[in-house]
């Protein structure tokens, strides 16, 4: 395998992934409502991304830094949604 096919797998990986959270972000922006989502899950997840997004970037893999980067975005409208919406 090549380097680009490689870095495409990581690329579909990535899509399938970080838009798993969007249904997430949906449910909480439309119903107002956050009693179901972990403060404390979404923060040690937004810290695991952080982390990722840098080894992403000492590799050199766009795959894995722009896959964390929209994650991390993610992450933290649903922080953010479930201290508003307490």
């Amino acid at each position: 395998m090549t380097q680009f096919q490689i870095e495409l797998i990581g690329m579909f990986a990535a899509v399938l992934t970080t838009s798993a959270f969007i249904p997430q972000v949906y449910k909480i922006w439309k119903t107002r409502v956050s009693d179901g989502v972990s403060l404390s899950m979404y923060l040690s997840l937004f810290i695991g991304v952080v982390s990722w997004c840098v080894y992403g970037y000492l590799i050199g893999s766009p795959s894995v830094l722009i896959a964390n980067i929209i994650a991390g975005m993610f992450q933290l409208i649903i922080i953010y949604f479930k201290l508003k919406f307490k």
